[in-house]
């Protein structure tokens, strides 16, 4: 088994359904795996997202980011074949959804204070995000 087939394998494994596979040829074995969860994401408890304004240049700019309000690990829809919250361009109501803030094994729903559009993602699913970290880029409506 040479580098081409594993990068091939692992190619066809992450755009599985597989939870892992394990494969072996004469005396060498390759173990794939991934982290599972055993139920779709449930939100238990909604938190506010709290925009912080920028001041870099402009004070009058439309221009806010959304924070996280914990240490946790981000997830950008409720469960693996869910789709996301908010994408880049999507405009938001007062009160939805953008994202969920995993922390401690309690599911934590970030939803947005005012009409918006999404102008960027900073994070990507499944990071580990800090207190204070911006997750998205957004415009006020």
């Amino acid at each position: 088994m040479n580098l081409e087939n594993i990068k091939e394998l692992v190619e066809i494994f992450e755009n599985s359904s597989l939870s892992d596979l394990t494969l072996e040829e004469g005396d060498r074995k390759i173990t794939l795996g991934r982290k599972l969860t055993a139920e779709p994401l449930v939100v238990t408890s909604p938190v506010a997202a709290t925009p912080t304004q920028t001041s870099i240049d402009n004070e009058d700019s439309d221009e806010d980011f959304i924070t996280s309000p914990i240490v946790g690990t981000f997830y950008s829809a409720a469960g693996p074949d869910v789709p996301a919250f908010a994408r880049v361009g999507d405009k938001l109501k007062a009160g939805q959804t953008i994202c969920i803030v995993e922390a401690m094994k309690l599911m934590n729903e970030l939803t947005v204070d005012f009409d918006c559009q999404v102008e960027a993602i900073l994070v990507s699913n499944e990071q580990k995000v800090e207190y204070g970290q911006a997750l998205f880029r957004i415009k006020k409506l």
